[in-house]
């Protein structure tokens, strides 16, 4: 299942090439993690970004540890991006370990608007490829809608609204999700955010976090960053913490 995947993902980096990369050497990296948050922007024409991370959570007194966390997007026109979500490996002290779902998406970025507004919109399908016990054994799509606006040189206010359709004991549970930032630029290397993030599932009660992060960007094209976050409702993960590193290259030129 994964080589005509991965086809198509090449066959869209080979058609790129035609457009020009100039604009990508003068891009910062803006990245979909570690925030709950998407970027509201996508990458760079003919460029390829790898977003990676591990997180340490623990629930209902359950360690658990996953990774690499690896989000590859690829750009393949000037405001569209194709997406490959690499499948985690979970491993949870003296439970399940293994890996979970690949998923593959794209992203249209739809700002920005007269208001200052950047939005886009991203579509994803999940794809049942993993272990038993981990993979929700369904096809499950998912829509997320972005948006930020700068309120100053140093503030960004930033969220998103999603439906996401998991496939929990072969039905399916369609959860809605509500997320809201703000993000304060520190230093010209250093940024740093504080997050609310609700999910409101058809099945079971919401489960509400609060999140905070930075991120460093050691380079315009590399980033470091660290969060952490913390739910006060019984139907979340209780804590967890997180690492993460991201890069981008130019992968095709004129």
């Amino acid at each position: 299942m994964l080589r005509p995947v991965l086809a198509a993902f090449l066959i869209a980096m080979i058609a790129a090439g035609r457009a020009s990369a100039d604009d990508a050497a003068t891009v910062s990296i803006a990245t979909d993690r570690p925030a709950v948050t998407d970027s509201s922007v996508v990458v760079p024409l003919g460029s390829v970004q790898d977003e990676n991370g591990f997180e340490d959570a623990v629930s209902q007194g359950q360690r658990s540890l996953d990774g690499p966390e690896m989000l590859l997007r690829f750009g393949v026109a000037s405001k569209t991006e194709l997406r490959l979500t690499a499948p985690d490996y979970y491993s949870q002290a003296g439970g399940i370990a293994g890996f979970g779902d690949l998923a593959v998406g794209m992203k249209r970025q739809l700002g920005p608007t007269p208001g200052g507004f950047d939005a886009s919109l991203v579509l994803t399908l999940s794809l049942p490829t993993g272990a038993t016990g981990i993979s929700s054994r369904g096809y499950d799509p998912s829509a997320q809608l972005p948006w930020s606006r700068a309120l100053s040189s140093n503030w960004t206010a930033a969220g998103m609204l999603s439906v996401y359709c998991p496939t929990v004991q072969r039905r399916r549970d369609t959860t809605g999700e509500t997320t809201f930032l703000l993000d304060r630029q520190l230093t010209k290397m250093w940024d740093a955010f504080v997050e609310y993030a609700g999910d409101f599932p058809e099945q079971g009660g919401p489960r509400h976090l609060l999140h905070f992060g930075a991120a460093c960007k050691l380079t315009p094209h590399h980033q470091l960053d660290l969060h952490a976050g913390l739910s006060f409702s019984s139907a979340a993960t209780d804590n967890f913490i997180g690492i993460g590193y991201s890069f981008r290259f130019q992968a095709v030129r004129r």
